[in-house]
């Protein structure tokens, strides 16, 4: 058994810390630029916050839109254990995982960890738009667009954005705020929604966290009910007497030797290639280990490989794969299926 390193203890390439604080510096100045416009309709403040969002929005996307899929894929999975889900802007996981499906079209894992994303991204838009924070709001409403254009929540959300944004129009502009008092509003929602994301996302991550580990244990168990099931099978074949021989005038060939039960065969590998290791997961230090389960044909290739657990999830997974397709073990009767644990460690000069 190797020694595990947390996935958080990797360590961001320097292109990819550049990239961040970009994004930082300009979505800052977006929020503190905001302010010093003030609305004088409810037609002036939909479109300022609009304005704002977008503005927003981009800075982060420039930022993004130069960093490799490699690093795309680095940056989601640690913003995603770190709960940093949908915020803050430019450096949390929905927005890595949208550029990296935008970068390669139809990546799996970037897809599922969408679908997981939207429902709390969802939540989390209505919740901005109750406090008031429609820049934030229209900033999610954004992100959920790109993500599922056709989700049955879009029109009803920016509709209600809309109206709670023309009431916060005409009441500010009833009620004539001072620049201070819009001010101080301005800072008491940035604390709430920094303290209402933060309880948040940490409360998603928890539930996607024992949902993941619910699919896993689900997964064993179907493994493990497979396995009982070949044995037994095996168990009832080699126990079936061979049918009686019929006399006959010529002598009868000798009858065959069954073949030894699939549990019971022993394989031998003629070559089992060591994986590659990803680059990312070497430069950061990261190690891990990969259950796969495969087939060896009776020809001694392998098929129907899959990978049944791995920690960290989805770093190693495509390159352990791709190893034990290619081991070679010798002819056996008959196809078996089995397991193995490979290890990933950076080795040190």
């Amino acid at each position: 058994m190797v020694s595990k390193i947390p996935t958080s203890s990797r360590a961001p390439s320097a292109r990819l810390v550049a990239a961040l604080a970009l994004a930082c510096a300009l979505a800052a100045c977006g929020r503190d630029e905001a302010p010093q416009a003030p609305a004088e309709t409810a037609g002036d403040v939909g479109g300022g916050t609009s304005q704002q969002a977008a503005a927003q929005q981009q800075a982060a996307d420039d930022a993004i839109a130069g960093l490799s899929a490699e690093e795309l894929r680095t940056a989601a999975s640690a913003a995603y254990q770190e709960s940093r889900l949908y915020a803050p802007a430019g450096e949390n996981a929905m927005e890595y995982y949208l550029a990296l499906r935008e970068k390669q079209a139809g990546d799996p894992a970037a897809s599922s960890a969408l679908i997981d994303l939207l429902p709390m991204s969802v939540i989390a838009t209505e919740q901005s738009r109750d406090r008031g924070d429609y820049a934030e709001a229209r900033r999610l409403l954004g992100l959920i667009e790109r993500a599922d254009a056709g989700h049955p929540a879009l029109e009803r959300l920016r509709a209600s954005i809309d109206s709670a944004e023309q009431q916060t129009a005409q009441r500010a502009e009833q009620q004539k705020l001072t620049a201070e008092q819009e001010a101080q509003r301005t800072q008491q929602l940035e604390r709430e929604r920094a303290q209402q994301q933060q309880q948040q996302q940490a409360a998603a991550a928890q539930q996607l966290a024992q949902q993941q580990a619910a699919a896993e244990a689900a997964a064993r168990e179907e493994a493990a009910r497979q396995a009982t099931a070949r044995e037994e099978a095996a168990g009832r074949q080699a126990a079936t007497p061979a049918p009686a021989r019929t006399e006959s005038p010529t002598p009868a060939p000798a009858p065959a030797t069954p073949a030894p039960a699939a549990a019971a065969v022993q394989l031998r590998p003629l070559s089992t290639p060591a994986p590659r290791y990803p680059a990312d997961a070497l430069r950061s230090g990261t190690s891990g280990e990969v259950l796969v389960e495969f087939t060896v044909g009776a020809d001694g290739a392998v098929s129907n490989a899959r990978v049944v657990r791995a920690d960290p999830p989805r770093i190693f997974d495509r390159e352990a794969l791709a190893a034990v397709r290619r081991w070679r073990f010798e002819p056996v009767p008959a196809p078996v299926t089995t397991r193995r644990t490979i290890g990933f460690a950076p080795t040190t000069n």
